[in-house]
């Protein structure tokens, strides 16, 4: 595995740090975009239990907050649900800016890392078929090794730039995708809880 990484020369260097990076970083939101921990099941009808029973105090609504990024969003409107409908939404169009902000988090690094890891890839090609036209200038074509070194370096960093940015890809628009599922139902639970404390449905 080392020859390899010599052989595709100096590129191979941040083509290994994009990998590393790629890596982590679809890990870490494989954990966070959990669709129980961001969106948790009946949170709705918890809140509408505590407001009915009259035991929506401050406490619960710190721990709503520091439940889930839906309990984030569910707070904010909380705090304010003496206010009219209005005041209610505009609290919660603040915050939810801020959470799918978080949820989005790392991934313009990803789609980055997709982007450029083919073009550290080529520019590796470039640098090993310069490599190997300048060692033929100064030895000629009888030294089959001087074509294979070149050659060698131009293709193992084009491969390993291609091995990157596929999956990087491929992960950056599944959770571009996730993300956007896990807004909408946001969104509907958000607007279920509005619907139900200004009683334009009941709770289900």
């Amino acid at each position: 595995m080392f020859e390899l990484f010599k052989a595709g020369g100096w590129v191979m260097i941040p083509l290994l740090i994009c990998s590393i990076v790629a890596f982590a970083i679809i890990i870490e939101r494989f954990w966070t975009l959990q669709r129980g921990k961001v969106v948790p099941k009946n949170l709705v009808p918890q809140v509408w239990k505590w407001v009915k029973d009259d035991r929506l105090d401050k406490a619960r609504i710190d721990a709503l907050r520091i439940n889930s990024p839906l309990g984030q969003i569910l707070a904010a409107g909380l705090v304010n649900m003496h206010h009219d409908r209005e005041m209610m939404k505009a609290s919660i169009e603040e915050v939810a800016n801020k959470v799918v902000h978080d949820l989005e988090r790392y991934l313009n690094t990803l789609g980055t890392i997709a982007e450029i890891a083919p073009l550290l890839g080529l520019l590796g090609t470039v640098t090993g078929i310069i490599r190997m036209m300048t060692q033929v200038g100064e030895v000629g074509l009888g030294n089959p090794m001087v074509l294979s070194s070149g050659l060698s370096e131009a293709l193992m960093t084009t491969a390993a730039g291609l091995v990157i940015a596929i999956p990087a890809f491929i992960f950056y628009r599944y959770f571009r995708g996730l993300v956007d599922e896990l807004v909408v139902s946001m969104e509907q639970e958000t607007l279920k809880m509005l619907d139900i404390l200004h009683g334009d449905r009941e709770a289900e």
